[in-house]
């Protein structure tokens, strides 16, 4: 992490200790990776919803550099 910013949140108390229990984390830790799972997740539906848009035409033999024998 290049700079933190300091927070005040009001957070599910249970949820908080689930979430450190699950991630044998302290609080900071364990924000700092739900965070990043968000993160994450953002950018796996981006490249999701590419799916299927790209039309590509490849000449499998020419990129794999096969002759005929």
């Amino acid at each position: 992490m290049n700079k933190a910013k300091r927070i005040t949140a009001n957070l599910p108390a249970e949820l908080l200790k689930e979430a450190t229990k699950v991630t044998k984390k302290g609080i900071t830790e364990t924000l700092v990776q739900g965070l990043q799972l968000i993160k994450r997740s953002s950018a796996y539906k981006k490249a999701k919803d590419l799916q299927g848009t790209l039309d590509i035409d490849v000449d499998l033999n020419v990129s794999r550099e096969r002759t005929h024998r």
